[in-house]
């Protein structure tokens, strides 16, 4: 099994990058998914927010009002960590669990947006970081998120920087450009991917 740490900053393209590699074999565990599903309502997670934050934080049908939530603590980094030290181990925990699941020639790519920030990076084989500008990040938020530039700018700044992320990456996704050239690189990542994996077998 080779397991592949992917990240990239908020509208950098990682959605796109993870449903090309699902397509070409890879295990996807994403980090953003489980980290919705640990904060359903009546899991342990939902209430440990709700403790934390107030009832203030839930939609009238008793689930998470995430935009509230995010307001919320993207203004507020000690906020943000708070929510952190909730989320982030109930997320550990399954993704550990998913992972175990896996063949043990499989390609799995660990989906993680905060892999940067919170050092998770030994935790991989390799790292793949898929990059774009801040430009670019911040016109696909604006345009294609309908976010407020204000809004986008408060979240892409709660991240690491562009730098910190490719400091980390052993394989760099070049994402500023147009999709059809995204595909070629993310073909080409695989096929490094799976040659390993094959090693690891």
């Amino acid at each position: 099994m080779l397991k592949v740490g992917l990240t990239g900053g908020i509208g950098a393209g990682k959605s796109e990058v993870s449903r090309l590699l699902v397509s070409y074999g890879a295990v996807l565990i994403d980090a953003d998914r489980i980290a919705r599903e640990v904060v359903e309502p009546g899991t342990p997670g939902l209430a440990a927010v709700v403790a934390a934050f107030g009832e203030d934080v839930l939609t009238a049908e008793g689930t998470l009002d995430r935009p509230r939530l995010g307001s919320i603590v993207f203004a507020d980094p000690e906020r943000l960590a708070t929510l952190n030290a909730i989320v982030h181990p109930l997320v550990g925990a399954r993704s550990a669990e998913l992972e175990g699941a896996a063949a043990p020639g499989d390609v799995v790519i660990h989906d993680v947006p905060l892999l940067t920030e919170n050092g998770l990076a030994p935790l991989y084989d390799l790292v793949v970081v898929v990059d774009a500008s801040p430009e670019t990040q911040l016109d696909r938020l604006v345009r294609l998120r309908g976010m407020a530039a204000d809004e986008a700018g408060a979240r892409m700044a709660a991240q690491a920087d562009r730098a910190a992320r490719l400091e980390i990456a052993d394989l760099v996704i070049d994402n500023d450009g147009p999709l059809d050239a995204l595909e070629p690189q993310v073909r080409k990542v695989w096929e490094e991917l799976a040659r390993r994996a094959a090693e690891t077998a």
